[in-house]
């Protein structure tokens, strides 16, 4: 059990009154709480103690901020570095605190949005080049990267946005140019990932020789975890960059060391097991790899429909629950252009008829009502795109924060568009096992020459090129021609009896408590 410190039942009171303001903020007055956190702090990552660190991340740090600095970043790091031996390192990890709660509770400021890249490019670079002796929780080491991804995307948009920007903050976007630039973030995530031979772990992982995945990263033998594990989730971060950028294949490549068909580090964390599915069925769905993301997508929906009351006090919850809403839409989504049921699990799929069962039906018929709720869904489920690139000062000035968002969403829409004709092929295909060319181009109000380009696009559009670049089948219906003639081959899914019987016995079981009880009361 953690230890009970003074700081977690600290009155907010008593930082009001004695910062000597009427509710100012001083940011170097530093509360006794506070005084005593960092203290703590210091002394259990100089001892690895990464049970205590994980505690104090999680819930003193989020209690304090609850009472003390609602609406007030905390003090600054001047002001605690003499409680903690003025050391370099922890004062990087401070801020780095620091900077998250300012960015999750506050409006950060130009100059507090570069010091904050300022701050994470010596971090790294400590990381990278100099002797960390520590361990620190899976949890700290993926709100980093996640943090970093987050403020980089946070940073491009405001950017963007030129309209309404001061003389100053133009002169200061000039000044530092280099703030946030996408090929530093690039090459910081890519450094991480390379310097920490984490390809090669996770490939000497599978054979046995490593325990990285079986210790969740952690060295027990009194090594250091944080570049490993940096490194790892630095390959979630790049798959994460590169779907804002719209590259999903390289997004996807970076992600290909990770098997995430099974358990590993990325599942010790929900935020990151979230962000990794969420990033990585959103890219298999622009790229028409529709089974991919149906797959996945389910199993983390079923994974969260049956954890997520364990989550309810995380600061995470609220995240987790949006991310489940927009994964639940991009299934719809998945599925409305390419149906595979079977690939879903009942209470996954009892859940999304209840969300979205009028709308997926609405847009099988793929006309304008259909392209609206196509656009609605896309609109709200996809990734908040950036442009990179820094504006032109010299032209006039202008917000063009949405145009990477408008042009994935028209991509996504003449993808959809291509597809309109082939729900009547499939229409048909689905009612016969043989039909002549002539007799379904008659019944499709087409010419022959116009249908066989049609079933030439199905069978087109049902198949994509996977990571190993194979080529696969995403329909659940299949078809040659052969002397004019159709022939339809249905995939039929394998019969689940041992589910049906399953399902049976629970349902008898709680038939069977229900008399029990209903005899005992009357006797």
């Amino acid at each position: 059990m953690a230890a009970n410190y003074e700081y977690d039942d600290a009155p907010a009171a008593n930082y009001e009154g004695e910062s000597g303001g009427e509710g100012g903020y001083d940011p170097n007055f530093v509360p006794d709480s506070v005084k005593s956190f960092v203290v703590h702090m210091y002394r259990h990552i100089r001892e690895k103690n990464v049970y205590e660190i994980h505690q104090m991340c999680e819930t003193s740090f989020q209690t304090l901020s609850e009472r003390l600095f609602k609406e007030t970043p905390w003090p600054c790091v001047e002001a605690i570095a003499p409680y903690v031996d003025n050391d370099h390192v922890f004062c990087l990890l401070y801020r780095e605190m620091w900077f998250r709660h300012l960015y999750a509770r506050l409006s950060p400021t130009l100059k507090q949005r570069i010091d904050s890249y300022d701050n994470y490019c010596s971090l790294f670079q400590v990381v990278l080049h100099g002797v960390v002796n520590m361990q620190l929780p899976n949890q700290w080491l993926w709100d980093m990267v996640d943090e970093f991804v987050y403020q980089f995307q946070s940073f491009c948009q405001f950017r963007a946005k030129l309209k309404n920007k001061t003389e100053q903050e133009i002169a200061l976007l000039k000044q530092h140019d280099k703030a946030w630039n996408v090929y530093g973030v690039l090459n910081f995530l890519q450094a991480l990932v390379e310097k920490s031979t984490i390809v090669q772990i996770l490939e000497q992982d599978k054979d046995g020789l490593e325990q990285f995945t079986a210790t969740d990263g952690y060295d027990y033998s009194g090594g250091s975890n944080v570049l490993k594990v940096l490194g790892y989730f630095s390959m979630v971060g790049l798959l994460r960059v590169h779907c804002l950028l719209g590259d999903y294949h390289t997004g996807l490549k970076w992600l290909q060391p990770i098997d995430i068909t099974q358990q590993g580090v990325y599942t010790s964390v929900i935020g990151c097991h979230i962000a990794t599915i969420y990033h990585y069925g959103f890219a298999n769905l622009m790229l028409r790899r529709y089974v991919d993301a149906v797959r996945e997508f389910n199993k983390i929906l079923l994974y969260i429909y049956k954890t997520k009351q364990y989550h309810q006090k995380s600061p995470q919850y609220e995240q987790i629950l949006k991310k489940n809403e927009q994964m639940y839409a991009l299934l719809a989504v998945c599925l409305s252009l390419c149906p595979q049921t079977k690939l879903v699990d009942e209470s996954v799929n009892s859940q999304l008829r209840e969300k979205y069962g009028e709308k997926m039906m609405r847009m099988q018929r793929y006309d304008d009502e259909a392209f609206v709720i196509f656009d609605e869904l896309f609109s709200y489920a996809c990734p908040k795109f950036i442009t990179p690139s820094a504006p032109s000062f010299e032209e006039p000035l202008v917000n063009y924060n949405q145009d990477a968002y408008r042009l994935q969403l028209k991509m996504f829409l003449y993808e959809v568009k291509q597809q309109q004709l082939l729900a009547g092929v499939r229409t048909f295909l689905k009612v016969y096992s043989s039909i002549s060319l002539a007799k379904l181009a008659k019944y499709m109000e087409v010419d022959e020459s116009t249908l066989r380009t049609i079933l030439l696009t199905y069978k087109h559009k049902t198949h994509s090129v996977d990571s190993d670049g194979r080529i696969i089948s995403n329909a659940d219906i299949d078809f040659y021609v052969n002397n004019d003639k159709i022939y339809v081959v249905e995939t039929k899914p394998a019969k689940r009896h041992g589910d049906f019987f399953l399902r049976q016995i629970a349902k008898f079981d709680a038939v069977h408590i229900v008399y029990h009880a209903f005899k005992l009361r009357n006797g």
